[in-house]
């Protein structure tokens, strides 16, 4: 390639090269924030979750128990009162029960009111667990209650619930 009708030196068509490919990222790192803020404000392409409401937990628990009445009794929610991050809230559930082939604890699922999904987790257990007893650290979107339910084995549920509150929100954030 000549440049103002002479051959340019083997360093230079390199350092041409370089500077625009430089400029290109450059000016591509310049619009990107633009980009970004068009996607997310495109119909559709991006909305905050939303919190779950009393509704829909009580229409989440319907799903599990159907028309079965639900107990208060047997099953112990440990949660901490205040937790200052609800990225990593833990959790304890366990149930009263000799889990024997006779009577055992099948399910514990676990319910949150605020979160934008109210069915936070489910654990299937069976008589061999040997003890009902689960723990795990979940999300908490803000100050709520969380309840959990478990489904014994002649068909029959109970209840349990703890409040928690959350200084700093998780499930919320902007991506």
């Amino acid at each position: 390639m000549k440049v103002d009708g002479k051959m340019p030196s083997p360093g230079m068509s390199a350092r041409r090269e370089f500077l625009l490919a430089a400029g290109g990222a450059a000016a591509g790192i310049a619009l990107a924030p633009a980009a970004l803020a068009q996607a997310r404000s495109g119909p559709g392409r991006f909305s905050p979750p939303k919190q779950a409401s009393a509704a829909a937990t009580l229409e989440a628990i319907h799903k599990i128990a159907g028309t079965a009445p639900v107990n208060k009794g047997r099953v112990a929610v440990e949660l901490p009162a205040l937790v200052d991050n609800g990225n990593a809230v833990p959790l304890a559930v366990s149930v009263d029960s000799p889990m024997t082939d006779a009577d055992h604890v099948k399910a514990i699922h676990v319910f949150t009111e605020k979160n934008p999904l109210p069915n936070v987790v489910s654990f299937h257990l069976g008589a061999r667990a040997g003890r009902a007893s689960v723990a795990t650290r979940i999300r908490l979107a803000d100050t709520q209650t969380v309840v959990a339910i478990c489904e014994m084995s002649d068909g029959s549920f109970w209840s349990g619930s703890a409040n928690v509150v959350v200084t700093l929100a998780a499930c919320l954030e902007e991506l």
